[in-house]
Formats: C-alpha cells, structure tokens, sequence
C-alpha cells in the first residue's frame, strides 16, 4: 500500500519547478486568490520558519511582522495556486525549525547572511 502511494505522489503531484530555500531565508510567495468570478496574484514576504513533511505532504511556514504583529502562513509545496517563489535573501541559521524565532524582537530578531 505504502509503494502505491509513493508511486502516485513521485508520478502526478511532484512539483519541480520550485527554487531550494530552507529556514532563515527571507522569500515572496506569489499566490492566486479567486473571489467569485475574478482571480488576483497575491504575494506574502517572510522569513521561512520550517519546511515539514515529504512528498505531496510537504509544507512550509513563513512568518512576517505586519504592524507590530506576527503573522504566519503555512503553505503545501504542491499547492496549484502557488506562482512562484522568489528567494529574497539567505539567511544563517543553525536549525531546521526556527520557532524560537517567535519570540524574538528588534535587533535580536535579525537573521545573519549566508554568504555565497
């Protein structure tokens, strides 16, 4: 049952036109939102917290500060209404899943360049 399922996500829900990010990197996802009749490209800025998940399963939360408040969106890799993804910056980090990263504020909220 297991192989049956790999076998369907490997061959029709696999996307690879996507860039490779992880946490810490600052990106702009372009979505599209339908209401009613009309379709609009939305983009959501923000630092990626985690990447969770494999295969058709796999998501990844970003974070931004809007006014004084954060807000977080979690968005499946193989969502169809996802444009694109630019990658802003690279950031340094050394976990996999910053949620500590909530906590902070100010100067202590920056994340380090990775350099190239």
């Amino acid at each position: 049952m297991e192989s049956l399922i790999k076998f369907v996500q490997d061959e029709f829900i696999t996307r690879n036109d996507l860039p490779v990010f992880g946490a810490g990197d600052t990106v702009t996802v372009y979505y599209e939102i339908k209401e009613g009749g009309k379709s609009r490209t939305q983009f959501f800025k923000g630092v990626v917290i985690q990447r969770k998940g494999t295969g058709s399963s796999e998501t990844f939360t970003i974070r931004k500060i809007s006014g004084t408040i954060g807000v977080e969106r979690i968005f499946p890799v193989n969502l169809p209404a996802i444009q694109k993804i630019e990658i802003n910056k690279r950031g340094k980090v050394r976990r996999a899943r910053i949620t500590y990263f909530r906590g902070l504020t100010g100067k202590k909220a920056n994340i380090k360049e990775r350099k190239r």
